[in-house]
């Protein structure tokens, strides 16, 4: 069974990107931008797509995370809030995050940038559903 498991981070980000483009609960308001069909995984991670979630009221979309596909396990990183006048709580999304990605059982650090981010790292097929749930844990507290 262990020969099995899916390790390969372009697969994986394929899965990931078909389950929150095919979500019609929580996931909704949720879509896929720049998306790279031809991305190729490299050692350091290549860009794939960005995840980005449309604003109240038709106010843009705003990014969310990004994913990076690396030959043996996807890369997500997801960004605090996008600047300008997003509620107080986008400011805790690093936390939030973090918090949510450890409850799943994922690895998960923070990266030391401006503005801030925290890496989940996705290194199984079979993480994908738990990765949707840091996703649902950052719609949720928004």
């Amino acid at each position: 069974m262990v020969g099995d498991r899916l390790t390969d981070g372009l697969r994986i980000g394929q899965l990931l990107a078909s389950e929150i483009t095919g979500n019609e609960g929580r996931l909704r308001d949720l879509s896929l931008s720049d998306a790279d069909p031809d991305v190729e995984p490299t050692p350091d991670g290549a860009l794939a797509y960005r995840v980005v979630r449309e604003g109240a009221g038709g106010d843009g979309a705003r990014l969310v995370a990004e994913a990076y596909v690396q030959p043996d396990r996807l890369r997500l990183e997801f960004v605090s809030g996008g600047g300008g006048d997003e509620a107080s709580d986008e400011t805790d999304r690093p936390a939030l995050v973090a918090a949510a990605a450890d409850d799943e059982g994922l690895r998960v650090r923070p990266k030391a940038v401006r503005p801030p981010r925290t890496l989940v790292f996705v290194e199984d097929g079979a993480q994908v559903k738990r990765a949707l749930a840091v996703f649902e844990a950052v719609v949720d507290a928004v």
